[in-house]
């Protein structure tokens, strides 16, 4: 439920913040880690396959972090904390690995850029899996 939640938030901030309202683009962006350029041409099934690829890796950063959470005292101690540290360890982890290694094209890093991604990392995904793997214990 936390990834599905954390989807979400995430991917409703990309369209809202980062798509300027176009789903589709957003979803074609992500879709292109594995499509390449030819995902941009796309229709509505490279819509899809991004939406389940978004929806895929929301839910891999939720599991992720509840298999951590019983075995890492530390995430336990302050789950705003842990979930502000979490967001940005995954801002850190898609951008400077996962997307490099993907098919998708790389994007220039500006403050701006920067501080508007972790921002939404922070909030839709670090601190709502934070907040529900505490409700669990």
């Amino acid at each position: 439920m936390a990834g599905v939640i954390a989807g979400a938030l995430d991917g409703t901030a990309a369209v809202v913040f980062l798509g300027k309202m176009n789903a589709a683009a957003v979803f074609k962006f992500v879709a292109s880690g594995v499509f390449g350029k030819a995902a941009f041409s796309g229709g509505t099934g490279i819509v899809v396959w991004g939406v389940v690829f978004h929806f895929f890796i929301a839910l891999c950063w939720a599991a992720a972090y509840f298999c951590a959470y019983p075995r890492l005292p530390f995430l336990q101690k302050n789950k705003w904390v842990s979930g502000v540290l979490y967001g940005v360890f995954v801002w850190l982890f898609m951008n400077l690995l996962v997307v490099p290694l993907s098919q998708a094209p790389q994007g220039n890093f500006t403050l701006e850029s920067v501080s508007k991604n972790m921002v939404i990392l922070i909030f839709c995904i670090g601190l709502p899996i934070a907040w529900m793997a505490e409700r669990k214990k």
